[in-house]
């Protein structure tokens, strides 16, 4: 490998931790800082009530901080899952998203159709990039209006290369910042990124991985 090119790959893989760390940061403020300071503001409105005496309003709210609470360990296991996919190593690439997919789908009742066995033929760290730009990319279709369905695919191109898509039937994605995020993940495999709205309903994400980056 040159030194230009020893260069560029350690660029990349600046960029694409410091996109982690940025990522990382607003899931944890918008997720679990939320709800540890409501949790905290329940905690004081319940010694409030046992201070006056009334214990059985102090046992509902502490019934409300004991369900948030669960809530928030669950989206911290969760977060803690799709930082460390552990299964892609352990059960390969295809597997890992299909249990992504499914608990995608058991909890906003959106049908997911898979085909991605082509996946498992990529080399590591396009594995990890592309699990990670599946998981952003169903997670956004869901926050945006639940669609009722989500297409991913993963097929070879020509010359050994790969290629993505992401499709729903959801409201348009018309967020630049969440395109933005999309592609600078496909930035770290030297991809291709391209976006598509369809009206009144649909999106569709394309990533084309050369065939270096395929293999790597």
């Amino acid at each position: 490998m040159t030194d230009d090119a020893e260069r560029a790959l350690l660029a990349e893989r600046v960029l694409a931790e410091q996109e982690e760390r940025r990522r990382l940061g607003e899931l944890l403020h918008d997720g679990p800082v939320q709800h540890l300071s409501a949790i905290a503001q329940i905690v004081d409105a319940a010694l409030a009530a046992l201070r006056s005496g009334e214990r059985e309003r102090a046992e509902e709210i502490l019934s409300r901080g004991l369900e948030l609470a669960r809530g928030a360990a669950r989206e911290l296991r969760t977060l803690c899952e799709d930082l460390e996919p552990k299964a892609l190593s352990e059960v390969g690439f295809a597997a890992a998203v299909a249990a992504l997919a499914r608990r995608f789908a058991s909890r906003h009742e959106t049908q997911i159709d898979l085909d991605i066995e082509h996946g498992n033929e990529l080399g590591e760290h396009a594995q990890t990039a592309l699990y990670q730009i599946v998981r952003e990319a169903i997670d956004q279709a869901v926050r945006r209006g639940a669609p009722s369905r989500i297409d991913v695919s993963i097929r070879e191109t020509t010359g050994g290369g790969a290629e993505l898509v992401v499709s729903d039937d959801g409201p348009p994605e018309r967020r630049s910042a969440v395109l933005e995020a999309l592609a600078e993940r496909a930035a770290t495999l030297n991809a291709r990124f391209s976006s598509e709205v369809r009206y009144p309903r649909g999106s569709t994400i394309r990533v084309e991985l050369p065939p270096s980056a395929a293999r790597r």
